[in-house]
Order: structure tokens, then C-alpha cells, then sequence
């Protein structure tokens, strides 16, 4: 008898294959159809079937698994189909505003003024004093007005759209001065000439990458101008050799020939971060909202979901004929704000209201002021317990670090942190850490550090459920 003969003698037969019936009869496959429907139970089930058919045919099973254990297999795979793909995770990272983790945590007055709004019918445009349609921007309008200082406010999805539906409004067919190092990029490859160019606007650039003059924007002033534009170089710093006009400076030179100057603050606050932290924890001053508006831009546009600490959402405040304007356009009903955005959003400013408690309320400011000495201490509470949920072969000790706000704001400013430093013990290759690593972001909840100088590091900065990063990864499979 040859190999091939002997091989179809032992395997099981495919004709004592439960049917796809008898398992959902059992009680998991019951259990399924109860959970998922009996439509994709029964997908399920003739799924797991077709991989056990697979296995037998490839001599790779001794005995057929049960009814039973079929209705689990496919339960399972249903179980993990329904998770959301869009978990939450610990970041750990070190960075606050991670744009690939969502950026700014909304405080717990936005998060309840949220699930008002999702759980029922909210006046959205409807004025209940008259009993007639109202306009959405009212919600945050007067206090945008009354925060920043600007004579009137919109609000859009991002700041990208408020950049586009101003550019737009105010200079499409026309041209647009900016500055030669201020002509950014953002994540994505999110050009500012790109933004320019699909807002219709013809691109003037003056002066050089690192030096522009005054003398360069009065230059090419003309009746063709239909705005000058500012841009905050919010995620880099060029340095040495360098000079740019002073917003101050820039407007008289713009109002002296009647074109409106517009500045683009890109992250943006309504609050100093120097007053935030402790002497070693103090951020640099960033311009203010309110300071911008002061210095003479006739607009200023600026994000809610970084430094704000909101839901995404563009801002675009300043002059009341301009903001008219802007809300004429068109493109403003296909980059406006749902009713669940708005009412975070409207919760999240009137915390800017009582700034001496802002930096407690507001997850971002409240995460930022944190100490190295308050995080250190954490960090070597919590070393004993993740030593013993990775168990033997890692090494853990309290390590300095820096932290970094992210999202393209204050580039250069860190943050003195304190982490976890997890270090495999007599691995050099780094495949335990990178396996590590890996094993972290499969647990319930995933925890997201970063690997640096041959270890894992778990900044603390934003950890605050202590107790839920410990039961999170009370469920790790440490890799061998």
C-alpha cells in the first residue's frame, strides 16, 4: 500500500461531517443565532466547516471535532467579527494629541452634552423663543465671539475646511500673498499650495524660506490681491538666519491697501500654556486666539481637537462682513458641524469661562500640567504589578523621559515624563520587544507604548485608569 493509499485510510470521512443544521441545534449554535441572527450564525457554521472539509482533505486531523465544538469555533469568529474596529487603547506613547489616536480626550461635561444630543431630538435650527428656523452656528457663536474677542464666529468640520472655505470666499479667481517659509505641510502630505489651489486662489509667494520682509508683501500688493495670508508654523521651527513679519505689522501693511489679512493659527488656544505646569513643566507662550484677532487679522482660523481640547471642528472668528460672507458660500452646508459635534463643542467652551479651574476640567490642559516627580511616583507604584502580569524573562525599571504634545503643536517644546522601560531579558535582537509589543495591542484594551534604545517605554503622561491598564493587561499572552 503507498503513502497516498495509507493516508486516506486513517483520515476521517468527510460523510461523518455534522451537518450545518445539527450545529446550530447544539447549545453554542443556538447561543449564536440568539447573539448574531441565525443569518450570519449559519455563516458562520458552514465557514468552520469548510475549514475543518480543508483539514481533513490535507491529512491534517486524526478525529472529526464535535457539533458542539464546530458551534464554538464559529461563535468565536462571530464574537470577533462584532468588535468595533475603531477601540479604544492606553496611550502610552507619550505624545497627548497622537492624531493617529484621536487627539484630544473631551472632558466629561462634553462627553454627557454629547450623548444628550445622540439620545434626542435637540433644537439644531430651530428657535424655540419664535417658534421658527434657527441657524446652527448660534450655539457657539457668542461665545467664540466672547472668547476670542472677534466681532463674529463660524465653526466648519476642521480647520483644513477653514482654511479652504476662507481662501475660497474671500480670494477665488484672485490672488493670495503668503510667505515662502510659511507655504506648510501637514500630516498626510496636506500641502498648503494644494489647499490654495482647490480654493481657487492664485498662490503668491514672497520672500525667501527663511527671510521675508516687509518690503516683499508691499511689493506685490495690487488690485488682482484678494487676501494675504499668515500662516503659524505651528509644527516646525526654522531657526538662525531668520526674519518674518509680524502679524501687527503684516495687517497695516495689507489694510493700507484695502486687502483683508487672514492668519491661520492651525492648532490654536484660547488659553497661555505658560500658566499651565510647574517651573520645570512650563510650556512657551503660544499666541492666543484672542491675541491673534488683537494684533489686526481680519480673520483667524484655528482647530478645536488639539490644543482647545474639543471635537474636531475649524473655527474661523474676526470681522462680521467677512464671517457673513463666508457663510454665503456654498461649500459652508458641506463642511458644517452635526448636532453631536456642536454640543460638545458648545460644553467644551464654556469651560474657558472659569480658566482658573480649566486646567482640572479640560482632559488636555489637565494631562499636559502633570509633573515628572507625580509621574515618577506612579510609574514605580505600578512596576511590581506589570512585572508580575509579564512574569519572568522581562526586565522593568523607572526611566526619565520627555513627552511631546503632538499634533503639530509647539514642535520643539517636551514635557519632563516619567515611563516604563521593558526590557527583554538576554534578547539583543529585539524580537521579543517588537513581539511584545504586539501582544500589548491585541489585549481588551490596548495598551500603545513606543520602542526606544532597545526597550518598550510606557510613558505615563496619559495614564490615568490606573486600574484598568493593570486589568487590561492582566489578560496578555507574553510571547516566548
Amino acid at each position: 500500500m503507498d503513502a497516498e493509499s495509507r493516508l486516506s485510510e486513517n483520515r476521517p470521512s468527510l460523510r461523518d461531517l455534522p451537518s450545518v443544521d445539527l450545529v446550530l441545534k447544539t447549545p453554542a449554535g443556538l447561543l449564536a443565532a440568539e447573539r448574531f441572527g441565525r443569518s450570519r450564525a449559519t455563516l458562520a457554521v458552514r465557514a468552520a466547516l469548510e475549514e475543518v472539509r480543508a483539514c481533513v482533505l490535507a491529512g491534517q486531523l486524526a478525529a472529526l471535532p464535535s457539533p458542539d465544538h464546530v458551534a464554538l469555533a464559529a461563535g468565536d469568529t462571530l464574537a470577533r467579527e462584532a468588535l468595533p474596529s475603531l477601540r479604544p487603547v492606553f496611550n502610552l506613547t507619550g505624545t497627548v494629541l497622537h492624531t493617529n489616536l484621536g487627539r484630544a480626550l473631551l472632558a466629561e461635561e462634553a462627553v454627557e452634552a454629547a450623548v444628550a444630543a445622540m439620545r434626542s431630538a435637540v433644537a439644531l435650527e430651530f428657535d424655540l423663543a419664535t417658534g421658527t428656523r434657527g441657524e446652527r452656528d448660534d450655539h457657539v457663536r457668542d461665545l467664540l465671539v466672547e472668547l476670542t474677542g472677534a466681532e463674529d464666529a463660524t465653526v466648519v468640520n476642521n480647520n483644513a475646511a477653514a482654511v479652504l472655505l476662507t481662501l475660497n470666499t474671500l480670494g477665488a479667481g484672485r490672488e493670495a500673498v503668503v510667505s515662502r517659509g510659511e507655504l506648510i505641510e501637514i500630516g498626510g502630505a496636506f500641502r498648503m499650495p494644494d489647499i490654495m489651489a482647490r480654493a481657487g486662489v492664485t498662490l503668491v509667494e514672497v520672500g525667501t524660506t527663511n527671510r521675508t520682509h516687509p518690503k516683499d508683501y508691499a511689493g506685490v500688493l495690487s488690485e488682482d490681491t484678494g487676501l494675504v495670508l499668515k500662516v503659524h508654523t505651528s509644527n516646525y521651527r526654522i531657526e538662525g538666519f531668520t526674519r518674518e513679519v509680524p502679524a501687527r505689522e503684516l495687517a497695516t501693511i495689507a489694510h493700507a491697501r484695502g486687502v483683508p489679512l487672514v492668519n491661520d493659527l492651525g492648532s490654536g488656544t484660547l488659553f497661555d500654556l505658560a500658566r499651565i505646569g510647574g517651573a520645570q513643566s512650563a510650556l512657551a507662550h503660544e499666541p492666543t486666539v484672542r491675541e491673534t484677532v488683537a494684533e489686526g487679522a481680519d480673520i483667524v482660523t484655528f482647530s478645536g481637537d488639539k490644543l482647545l481640547g474639543g471635537p474636531q471642528t475649524g473655527f474661523i472668528v474676526g470681522r462680521a462682513a467677512l464671517i457673513e460672507k463666508i457663510n454665503r458660500n456654498p461649500m459652508k452646508r458641506a463642511l458644517r458641524v452635526d448636532k453631536i459635534r456642536l454640543a460638545a463643542l458648545e460644553a467644551t467652551l464654556k469651560l474657558y469661562r472659569d480658566p482658573e479651574r480649566l486646567a482640572a476640567r479640560l482632559p488636555t490642559l489637565r494631562l499636559l500640567a502633570r509633573t515628572r516627580a507625580d509621574l515618577a511616583s506612579r510609574a514605580r507604584a505600578l512596576a511590581d504589578p506589570v512585572a508580575t502580569r509579564l512574569g519572568d524573562g522581562f526586565d522593568i525599571e523607572v526611566v526619565d523621559c520627555a513627552s511631546q504634545i503632538g499634533s503639530g503643536a509647539l514642535p520643539l517644546e517636551t514635557l519632563p515624563s516619567a515611563a516604563l522601560a521593558i526590557r527583554p531579558a538576554g534578547d539583543a535582537s529585539g524580537g521579543r520587544l517588537s513581539a511584545l509589543a504586539g501582544a500589548l495591542r491585541e489585549l481588551p484594551v490596548a495598551i500603545v507604548g513606543r520602542i526606544a534604545e532597545g526597550a518598550l517605554l510606557l510613558d505615563l503622561r496619559c495614564l490615568e485608569d490606573e486600574a484598568g491598564f493593570l486589568d487590561s493587561l492582566g489578560h496578555i499572552r507574553v510571547p516566548a
